[in-house]
């Protein structure tokens, strides 16, 4: 969390952190872009700390991430909404964790949507649009078979 809010308040903030979750080999992060190319500053800024941090600890050298990072810009509210709950539910749908599990997830976001705590998250963007913590629980909640069918779909088919 701290290292987080170290590359969202370094400088000028170049974004807002909406949601994240941490995954043992990727990671993915729902950004709002603050200024021109800030989603691409965050994102080199966090890959070189966590290299230079991952290194150090595990006395390595060299890369750590095979390709550069990829974005999908988010073209609705709908796909806002959408794309949360996929972030959130990744660690129950690749069978990492439990689905009773993820509000105590870690490395995600989603245990401190569920807190009523301000923090670094913009969580506002998304619980905006309902009617309480519950009914984003729900939400999430509601989809998990759903995903996890999709999930194992797209890893037949190679994708």
């Amino acid at each position: 969390e701290d290292f987080l809010l170290n590359l969202v308040s370094y400088g000028k903030k170049a974004v807002d952190i909406i949601c994240f979750c941490f995954m043992p080999n990727h990671v993915h992060f729902l950004l709002k872009n603050l200024q021109d190319n800030g989603i691409s500053q965050f994102m080199g800024n966090f890959q070189n700390s966590y290299v230079k941090y991952f290194n150090t600890k595990s006395f390595r050298t060299g890369t750590l991430f095979q390709q550069n990072f990829k974005a999908v810009r988010i073209e609705s509210d709908e796909q806002l909404v959408h794309v949360s709950r996929y972030i959130h539910l990744n660690p129950v749908t690749s069978h990492l964790i439990k689905p009773e599990d993820l509000k105590h997830y870690p490395w995600s976001s989603y245990p401190d949507y569920l807190k009523r705590e301000e923090n670094y998250l913009q969580k506002e963007i998304i619980l905006s649009y309902f009617k309480s913590l519950e009914t984003y629980e729900q939400f999430v909640s509601d989809q998990v078979d759903y995903q996890r069918r999709l999930h194992e779909i797209k890893h037949l088919l190679g994708k």
